[in-house]
């Protein structure tokens, strides 16, 4: 298998497991959403360090941590993905992954938007016409069912101001996220120090089923992340963009198919506009990829 090969398949099976994750979750329905996350939080740290260990890369993480600025961002980048993490297993627990996956497609359109804001980046008129109709979505779900989708737009957001202010860092994932979970640690337990004393109904070590459980959301959590550093260092951008697709694809198709969440009217024509503005959006990313990689070849042969 080529280079690049390797690096498709590897997304495939990252997207996968995010795509399929609403399965794991639902099996831990019966616990605390915060306790969840504590578990996930811990057993995360636990998975990267070992990682890093093993890659001798465990001085990088008192490095990436070295500098107040550092500190910062990466305080702030922890912020915002316990809030993504807690929010999206409660809307496996409270039945909305339909809701879920709509944040995971709007998520590239609200980058986009982010981007314009906080770097001045100019978009194309493609893009302008996808982020448009990304936002009609929004405003007719709202207007057929009567609320905002708050789930989906907190979801999209809080992600979309983690990657923003992951690009102001000069480490890679692995690092980056071991030390945001580093310094999550210290309230994840605290969460469960609470849930033990003052609880009857703590879930670690009450049942062996779901001690198991929540030691691998470790593993779930890093496993992916390690396999979508590998295939962005090998396939290109545009690649990379619709392969990310599967993820709320299958998070869709569980929660209606599996879960048996409702899909009405509203949910139809709002889900065909955000299809409709990540087709217009991919073609526009594909054609910067090409013209980018033709400017190179142009530079390599003048």
């Amino acid at each position: 298998m080529s280079t690049a090969g390797r690096g498709i398949a590897a997304m495939v099976v990252c997207c996968t497991v995010w795509g399929l994750s609403p399965l794991y979750y639902k099996l831990l329905a019966h616990i605390p959403p915060i306790e969840v996350l504590a578990h996930r939080t811990l057993w995360s740290l636990v998975f990267f360090a070992l990682v890093l260990t093993v890659q001798g890369r465990l001085g990088q993480l008192r490095a990436a941590l070295g500098s107040p600025r550092a500190a910062a961002i990466i305080g702030f980048a922890a912020l915002m993905i316990s809030l993504n993490w807690f929010l999206f297993i409660t809307s496996v627990q409270i039945g909305r992954v339909t809701e879920a996956s709509l944040g995971y497609y709007l998520f590239p359109l609200v980058a986009v938007a982010i981007g314009r804001v906080a770097f001045g980046e100019r978009l194309t008129g493609m893009q302008s016409v996808s982020v448009a109709l990304a936002a009609l979505a929004v405003a007719v779900l709202t207007w057929g069912l009567g609320v905002a989708p708050w789930i989906a737009l907190i979801l999209s957001g809080t992600f979309g101001l983690y990657g923003l202010v992951k690009k102001r860092l000069e480490v890679g994932p692995v690092v980056s996220v071991t030390a945001e979970v580093l310094l999550l640690s210290p309230i994840a337990l605290g969460v469960l120090a609470w849930f033990h004393s003052s609880t009857d109904a703590a879930a670690f070590g009450a049942s062996t089923a779901d001690s198991a459980l929540l030691m691998l959301s470790g593993v779930l959590t890093g496993a992916p992340l390690i396999l979508f550093s590998y295939a962005t260092k090998r396939v290109r951008l545009g690649t990379i963009g619709l392969v990310q697709y599967l993820n709320p694809t299958l998070q869709f198709l569980v929660a209606v198919l599996i879960f048996g969440e409702a899909f009405g009217g509203w949910h139809a024509v709002a889900f065909a506009l955000i299809w409709t503005a990540l087709v217009i959006y991919t073609i526009a990313t594909w054609r910067q990829d090409r013209a980018a990689r033709r400017a190179l070849v142009n530079v390599g042969t003048s």
